[in-house]
């Protein structure tokens, strides 16, 4: 094992302890990120004007599969779109 080597596992190691106690917290944060996004894209189907529309029309695939998931956190038990069939 070399010094670099050694040297990079140690920050490695530094980094993990500090991120530790924050782990919860920092996924909680990226979780509210992924629900305002998702509220942001789909909101003209929930009936409120999305001002960027134009640009989040292309993900709606990609989002499709994480539907499911983001409407029963947002505390819907079905579906609240029509176009999206997911229970």
């Amino acid at each position: 094992m070399g010094l670099q080597e050694a040297i990079s596992r140690a920050l490695a190691f530094y980094d993990e302890v500090l991120s530790l106690p924050h782990r919860a917290e920092i996924k909680r944060e990226l979780r509210d990120e992924d629900d305002i996004f998702y509220l942001l894209c789909f909101s003209e189907m929930l009936g409120l004007p999305n001002p960027v529309s134009y640009y989040t029309l292309e993900l709606y695939p990609e989002m499709i599969e994480q539907f499911h998931d983001w409407h029963l956190r947002m505390g819907m038990e079905k579906s609240p779109l029509d176009g999206i069939r997911c229970c």
